[in-house]
């Protein structure tokens, strides 16, 4: 990532889980989303997809993405 200049709103950095399997969110993402202590984030997971930490307004539209692909018992 380094000196790496990305377009106005983007970002990419790397974060290291922890011991106890936590992940510092870095400065810059913290401020360009206005997160702050004790905030609680959604997140989201899928083997194929990866991980997500939608900001709280998109995360009803990606959840509804994410549930329609998603079935109990495999019933889809």
């Amino acid at each position: 990532m380094g000196n790496q200049v990305f377009p106005e709103g983007k970002l990419m950095a790397p974060v290291k889980v922890g011991p106890k399997g936590q992940i510092v969110i870095p400065a810059e993402v913290r401020e360009m989303f206005g997160i702050r202590p004790g905030d609680t984030l959604l997140l989201l997971a899928d083997k194929t997809e990866g991980i997500a930490l939608p900001e709280q307004n998109k995360a009803r539209e990606m959840f509804d993405k994410f549930a329609a692909n998603f079935s109990i018992g495999g019933n889809a």
